[in-house]
């Protein structure tokens, strides 16, 4: 199992520049959880996220790891606690999937020792988690999404970290991979006890594989708990303007939101 770590940020204000996005946020991440933040386009959720990773400096605030600021944590001995998978990394041209993957064991190598057999094994059980061992010579072109969506997060399982930040994991896949993603996800998490962050768009996916909830509206934070408590008709109307049910998930009992829009199902016009 995963070591538990007490993650924490107060008071946080973070943007780029000089237009501020975050405003005063605070909150502490539940740990050996999945946490997923939810809000708007444009609510900071993105912003938010590469804050708490430490890719953008906060303007002020407060952000912990096990009551030390991470501002003084040096870059190596981070990267082997918290893990970052960004919302379109960049490919490098050519390369094979084996070697992307291992490039996740970079913060527990150093600079003249050459690899190890923890470092091997570590890169073979990432790649059989995501089930892409098949692929490993493989030029990480040739595949599709959601191939290489499963090959990045395995190089971030390969740094096997306590924490991990996932931006978008789902982005720009289609139905049946934003499932196998969010399910493996889940195995991690249950069966090793990674804390897992993740910014979701899809609201519906993000209650089922929830255990704890951020919501963001205009960079504040204006819910937080289980997605019960979070998804709820009058919440989803203040975040997202959307006029909606809000029902039990048939399968998973989560909540789950159904848009309202501006016609019934026989094409009748829904007064307001």
């Amino acid at each position: 199992m995963k070591q538990t770590h007490l993650f924490q940020a107060e008071n946080i204000v973070a943007g780029y520049e000089k237009k501020v996005i975050i405003h005063d946020v605070s909150l502490e991440i539940p740990p050996n959880e999945i946490s997923v933040i939810i809000g708007a386009n444009g609510s900071g959720k993105s912003t938010l996220l590469k804050t708490l990773a430490r890719l953008i400096k906060p303007v002020s605030g407060n952000i912990t790891l096990d009551g030390k600021p991470i501002s003084k944590f040096p870059p190596k001995q981070l990267a082997r606690v918290l893990g970052l998978l960004p919302q379109s990394p960049v490919v490098p041209e050519g390369i094979s999937v084996a070697d992307l993957v291992g490039r996740g064991r970079f913060p527990h190598q150093s600079l003249f020792a050459g690899w190890t057999d923890k470092d091997y094994q570590a890169v073979a059980e990432a790649m059989d988690i995501m089930n892409i061992t098949q692929f490993s010579n493989r030029s990480i072109d040739e595949l599709s999404g959601g191939q290489r969506q499963r090959v990045w997060i395995a190089m971030a399982l390969a740094q096997q970290t306590d924490i991990l930040f996932l931006d978008e994991p789902t982005t720009f896949l289609d139905i049946t991979y934003q499932v196998e993603i969010l399910d493996l996800l889940t195995d991690l998490n249950r069966k090793y006890g990674t804390t897992i962050v993740m910014v979701l768009h899809d609201i519906n996916l993000s209650a089922r594989y929830a255990d704890n909830m951020f919501a963001l509206h205009e960079g504040k934070l204006v819910a937080e708990g289980a997605p019960s408590e979070v998804i709820t008709e009058t919440m989803i109307q203040d975040i997202f303007g959307l006029h909606c049910m809000v029902v039990d998930d048939p399968v998973s009992g989560s909540p789950s939101v159904v848009p309202i829009g501006r016609y019934h199902g026989n094409g009748d016009l829904v007064s307001k």
